[in-house]
C-alpha cells in the first residue's frame, strides 16, 4: 500500500460514505444532519475526496468539514490545490466544455481558500483503509492507480479487479465519476456512494450518499438520496464568476454535457438511477 494511507484499524457501527462535496456548503450541512440523526460519529463519516469544486463556497465548506471532523482522502482537486497547480487535474479533454468550465471554477476556488484550509488539505491521505465486518476496505478517489481515472458501473470489471489485488481488499469505496453505483463480483464489492455536491444526471436536484452497516458482523450497504437547500446553492453560484451551466444543473439535475460518460451512462441521462 501507498505510504500516505490512513489506517483506521477495525471500525464498527454505521459508516456514512460520500464524495464530491464540490464547495456545496448547503449539501454538506444537510449531510451532517443525517449523520447526527443516524447517530454516526464523525470518525465513521468518510469522504472519497473533492471537498472543493464547482460551487460558490469553497472556504466555508472546507472550514465546516474541518469542524465536523469527518474523514477524507484527497481527490484530484485537493492534489492540485496543495501543489499550487493551475488546473483541477480532472483529465478533461482539452477544449471540452468540462475543461472550459474548470478554467472558471478552479481559479475561483483557489483564490478563496485560506492558508489554514490549504494546510488542512496538505494533511489529507491519498487512501483510507479499515477493517469492517472482517473485510478489508480501501477508499480511493478514481482508482488506486490513478486519482483521476473515471470508473463507472459499465466499466469492465477487468479494470476494477487490479485495485482489489493491489490493496488486498474485499471492498473498494470509490468516487470521482459523480454517479452512485455498486458492483459485486464473487466476494468483491466496488461501491461508489455518489457525490453530494452535484446531482447525478437523473433529472432530480437531490444528491447521493451511502451507509454501511455491520449487523451480526455481516457487511451490508444502502444508497440514499439527500434533499437540501439547492435553491440557495443555485443562487450563490450566480455570481458572474462560476459556470452558469453548473448552477443550472443544481436545480434541474441534468448535466450540461455527458463528455466523460460511457454510452450506457450517457443514455441514462434524465432517467431514474438504477441500483
Amino acid at each position: 500500500m501507498d505510504t500516505n494511507t490512513e489506517d483506521l484499524g477495525k471500525i464498527s457501527g454505521k459508516v456514512l460514505l460520500f464524495g464530491g462535496v464540490y464547495s456545496n456548503l448547503q449539501a454538506l450541512e444537510a449531510l451532517k444532519q443525517v449523520a447526527i440523526n443516524e447517530n454516526i460519529p464523525p470518525e465513521n463519516c468518510i469522504c472519497t475526496g473533492d471537498i472543493i469544486g464547482y460551487c460558490a463556497q469553497p472556504e466555508e465548506t472546507m472550514q465546516f468539514f474541518q469542524d465536523w471532523k469527518a474523514k477524507s482522502i484527497v481527490g484530484n482537486v485537493e492534489i492540485q490545490l496543495r501543489e499550487g497547480a493551475e488546473d483541477c487535474g480532472c483529465e478533461f479533454k482539452e477544449g471540452s466544455r468540462c475543461d472550459g468550465f474548470s478554467q472558471l471554477w478552479y481559479p475561483f476556488a483557489q483564490s478563496k481558500l485560506s492558508k489554514e484550509s490549504l494546510d488542512y488539505i496538505a494533511t489529507l491521505p491519498n487512501y483510507i483503509r479499515f477493517t469492517y465486518a472482517e473485510k478489508q476496505v480501501t477508499v480511493v478517489h478514481g482508482s488506486y492507480f490513478n486519482t483521476s481515472e473515471f470508473l463507472f458501473k459499465s466499466t469492465p470489471w477487468q479494470r476494477k479487479q487490479p485495485n482489489f489485488n493491489a490493496t488486498k481488499s474485499e471492498v473498494i469505496i470509490a468516487g470521482h465519476c459523480g454517479l452512485p453505483f455498486h458492483q459485486l463480483q464473487e466476494d468483491k464489492l466496488w461501491l461508489n456512494p455518489g457525490v453530494i455536491g452535484m446531482p447525478a444526471n437523473d433529472g432530480k436536484p437531490s444528491v447521493w450518499y451511502a451507509i454501511l452497516e455491520d449487523k451480526d458482523n455481516k457487511l451490508s450497504f444502502k444508497h440514499h438520496t439527500l434533499n437540501y437547500n439547492h435553491q440557495l446553492t443555485n443562487a450563490l453560484m450566480q455570481n458572474g464568476l462560476l459556470p452558469e451551466a453548473y448552477a443550472k444543473t443544481i436545480v434541474t439535475g441534468i448535466w450540461d454535457n455527458t463528455e466523460i460518460l460511457p454510452i450506457a451512462e450517457s443514455n441514462s441521462q434524465g432517467l431514474e438511477i438504477q441500483l
